[in-house]
């Protein structure tokens, strides 16, 4: 029944993204690849008008996207963007009110350490996200 709900979800949501973070660029190049029903729109901050109401330095700490007309951030922005998408083990995981709380709760240690810990592994992930995604 959840994924018959999913189904139904036909608003874009647009994700403002740091394409200068390896880690980050990986993460959009998986959502573009499930983006099968075009309802995820990418837009990397670097490269944003500044019409379109996005405090940049802000969005740089924490993730930030467009659902309608409302501004989203933090960790409701992946579950949105994971409802848009074929991931069906995701969207179950996401139906649960614990793990969206765990999710939440690492969300925040992760931004705070962004930028480390992209520098570690974001790398090797956006290789692989190229070789596997952009063929």
């Amino acid at each position: 029944m959840h994924f018959e709900a999913l189904k139904a979800i036909s608003e874009k949501l647009t994700i403002y993204y740091d394409g200068d973070c390896p880690l980050c660029l990986a993460e959009i190049h998986f959502l573009a690849h499930h983006n099968h029903r075009s309802l995820l729109g990418f837009v990397n901050l670097h490269e944003l008008d500044d019409g379109q109401g996005i405090d940049c330095h802000l969005a740089m700490k924490t993730i930030h996207a467009r659902l309608g007309g409302s501004l989203i951030t933090g960790p409701r922005v992946f579950q949105e963007a994971y409802k848009r998408t074929d991931l069906k083990l995701i969207n179950y995981l996401f139906s649960f009110t614990w793990f969206r709380f765990l999710y939440a709760k690492l969300y925040v240690v992760f931004a705070k350490y962004r930028h480390q810990i992209s520098k570690v592994i974001g790398p090797f992930l956006l290789y692989l996200s190229k070789k596997i995604y952009l063929k």
